[in-house]
């Protein structure tokens, strides 16, 4: 991938999607109708992010199988601040 193919690189320029009344309505009660390119572009690069993601979690299973279940969630509970450290038990 060139490097004014990666997302959020190279010129801006127009294209034309089509959406719903009902998602235009929302997108630019959120931004004005000046600030609605801006906030797609940002929803875009993030869908392409965790597209990414995801196929880096199936690459990984494919060759490790799964994730133990219980790991993340112990992970989850760290991150949330709701794990509690060996030193806290004590």
């Amino acid at each position: 991938m060139s490097e004014s193919s990666m997302p959020g690189t190279g010129p801006v320029r127009p294209v034309s999607v089509s959406l719903h009344e009902g998602t235009i309505a929302a997108v630019r009660a959120r931004t004005g109708r000046r600030g609605m390119s801006a906030y797609v572009e940002a929803l875009i690069q993030r869908q392409l992010e965790r597209d990414r993601l995801r196929e880096l979690i199936e690459a990984a299973e494919s060759q490790h199988g799964p994730v133990d279940a219980a790991a993340v969630e112990s992970k989850r509970a760290i991150l949330r601040g709701d794990a509690v450290s060996p030193a806290d038990a004590a």
